[in-house]
């Protein structure tokens, strides 16, 4: 049997580590990331208000040069339309495979939420857009890195021009293989951030998300989604359910 004696004082000692850690780090944005209050996520929720309070915004991640990308292996999902894999979803599975049968001609993806202007975009119309290219390091959370480069349409660019609303906070993804994450705001804006359709000089590897995926250059790899299909912006953070990974021990902010 639990002494709740013990448990009360515990629960008591938790909630101050998270107070005195809001007061020390007070005044660094209105955003509060989700694993705020929960003792095993006050690293990663000291991590986040430290880095909105002593980096700058817009403060890049290292840019390479051409002669330092290295071979990057492809790792997750290689192919959300292929039922045989682990993170096959049967609800968006067999639309991915009908979508990459076209050559990816029929794909679009889709921003909504907190916007003036829901969008629906194809592959052709986001590479009308302004793009960025630059060589970045992917550290992946398995403990490997590799350099790549990276071809996009920066994120705040597809947001802008569907009037994203003044009160928005944070940025949800969602792909073909099920997986669901969110970025703040300020990842959301940075220039590096981009929707990337082209990796190395040619157009982005299926194995590595094609037709479109993230590219998160200031947190660790897994943030970098593949395979997007759709884009809501939200006022307030929600927890996205068991497809964000959060209970399985993944941290939602990664900062590097």
């Amino acid at each position: 049997m639990i002494d709740k004696r013990k448990v009360i004082p515990r629960r008591t000692f938790i909630a101050g580590l998270a107070s005195s850690a809001g007061l020390t780090l007070a005044g660094c944005g209105e955003t509060e990331p989700p694993t705020y209050g929960n003792l095993l996520r006050m690293g990663d929720w000291v991590t986040y208000k430290a880095h909105r309070l002593l980096l700058p915004e817009q403060a890049l991640a290292r840019e390479y040069d051409l002669g330092d990308i290295s071979a990057m292996p492809a790792t997750g999902t290689v192919n959300p339309g292929d039922d045989q894999q682990t993170f096959f979803d049967p609800v968006h599975g067999p639309e991915f495979s009908r979508v990459q049968s076209s050559g990816f001609d029929d794909w679009r993806i889709t921003v909504e939420g907190s916007v003036d202007r829901p969008g629906v975009f194809s592959l052709q119309d986001l590479q009308k857009m302004p793009s960025r290219t630059h060589i970045t390091r992917h550290t992946c959370e398995e403990g490997w890195s590799a350099i790549a480069q990276w071809t996009g349409v920066p994120l705040s660019t597809v947001l802008y021009a569907c009037g994203m609303q003044s009160q928005a906070r944070y940025v949800w993804f969602h792909a073909y293989d099920s997986w669901i994450d969110s970025i703040d705001m300020n990842d959301a804006l940075h220039p590096q951030t981009i929707l990337a359709y082209g990796m190395n000089g040619r157009q982005l590897p299926l194995s590595h998300g094609a037709p479109l995926r993230l590219r998160v250059e200031r947190q660790i790899g897994y943030k970098s989604m593949k395979y997007l299909r759709k884009i809501v912006v939200t006022d307030n953070f929600a927890d996205g359910g068991s497809s964000v990974h959060i209970d399985d021990g993944w941290s939602w902010y990664n900062g590097i």
